[in-house]
């Protein structure tokens, strides 16, 4: 069926697939940005390549962070052979941009989120500390430690006896 994917694990392979078009092809490796139907070249160049694992691998590399910075800047799109080819489109690199600020924000809100836990836990910490020491100073009762030699026979320790 496939000799350069198994469907086992569609996804480890696509990142098989990913690392192997990187290695292969420029483009890949530099994150340019891919003409629209890149699919179709690879799969005319690889055909043993399987087309769900591939589309997998197309829309890891697509949805890279690498490769959205590039796309925001870019100006053409390029082929496998890196040969220019269509004009990339004002909506298509207004499109990377909002994808990269979304995702910028949602690090963003994690980061907060994970600072706010980690303060919570400290907070939450120091008071335990602060409750341990205060109910570790009144441990220890003196009272019957001793007999007073006015309770003579009535002390109410244990007797050694």
């Amino acid at each position: 069926m496939n000799t350069l994917t198994s469907p086992a694990n569609p996804g480890q392979n696509a990142r098989a697939l990913l690392k192997t078009l990187q290695e292969s092809f420029p483009v890949f490796r530099e994150c340019s940005p891919l003409v629209i139907g890149i699919d179709k070249q690879l799969l005319a160049r690889l055909p043993d390549i399987d087309r769900k694992t591939l589309r997998i691998a197309l829309g890891m590399h697509t949805n890279s962070l690498r490769y959205l910075k590039t796309m925001e800047k870019a100006t053409h799109r390029l082929d496998l052979d890196g040969n220019a080819g269509a004009e990339v489109i004002a909506s298509h690199r207004s499109h990377a941009t909002e994808v990269l600020r979304e995702r910028f924000r949602k690090d963003a809100e994690r980061r907060q989120a994970q600072r706010e836990a980690e303060a919570q836990e400290r907070q939450r910490s120091e008071k335990l500390r602060q409750l341990v020491e205060k109910f570790d100073k009144n441990r220890y009762c003196l009272l019957y430690t001793s007999p007073s030699p006015r309770d003579g026979l009535l002390s109410r320790m244990p007797s050694s006896a």
